[in-house]
């Protein structure tokens, strides 16, 4: 029991930040481009408590993370905040500006990667502090959660942000045709989850990912 509270207590600045600012981001960018739905709710903002979603930035990654420990395999680690209310339509030009607001998320969880990183390497250069380890496995953590987010949802499936920015780059006769899935991404994605066929895809992908960041950031 100890050593999972060691664990948790090691992910779990991470995993908040990274599902939370991920919302946040998508806010952020939907009000430079003229959508104020977040704003007057109060979701443009970098405060965590404004955006958890207590069954899927808690439970679920608390509940993944003992399977992790039980089973002794290293797991996928994610989760999902209250997602941050977008109205396209208010949009200064909804079909080019739903990229960007799509691809901020994802966006933001790249940089905390490299945040996450970047602590390593402080943690590198004071290997004698008490506060080295933590701070490693803190980074680790936190490069792994903002990677599996990433690729997670820049897959292109509706209501993904991957399947947004598809929408945003396609044709608008076969942009509209391919929004009709939305209402069935959720489903979809469940079944790719059971058979096993996502972490076939972005397995490769996060592996990749991560291994480029180490090696770019030198860590």
């Amino acid at each position: 029991m100890s050593e999972f509270i060691q664990t948790a207590s090691i992910w779990a600045l991470p995993v908040i930040f990274a599902i939370t600012l991920h919302e946040a981001a998508h806010g952020y960018v939907a009000k430079h481009f003229g959508d104020l739905t977040a704003h007057a709710q109060g979701r443009v903002s970098l405060n965590p408590l404004r955006h958890i979603d207590p069954m899927g930035t808690i439970v679920v990654p608390l509940l993944l993370l003992a399977i992790s420990k039980i089973s002794g395999g290293p797991g996928i680690l994610f989760g999902w905040a209250k997602p941050v209310p977008v109205n396209f339509g208010k949009l200064r030009n909804p079909k080019r500006d739903m990229l960007w607001v799509a691809a901020a998320g994802p966006g933001a969880n790249l940089l905390m990667a490299v945040f996450w990183a970047l602590v390593i390497k402080v943690a590198v250069m004071m290997p004698d502090s008490s506060l080295a380890l933590p701070m490693t496995l803190m980074g680790k953590a936190g490069i792994e959660i903002n990677v599996v987010l990433m690729v997670l949802n820049l897959l292109p499936v509706p209501p993904l942000d991957g399947g947004r920015i598809a929408v945003s780059l396609l044709p608008h006769r076969l942009a509209w045709q391919f929004s009709r899935i939305e209402p069935y991404g959720f489903m979809i994605l469940i079944v790719l989850i059971f058979t096993g066929v996502l972490w076939a895809v972005i397995g490769p992908v996060i592996v990749l990912t991560i291994y480029l960041l180490q090696l770019l950031l030198g860590v």
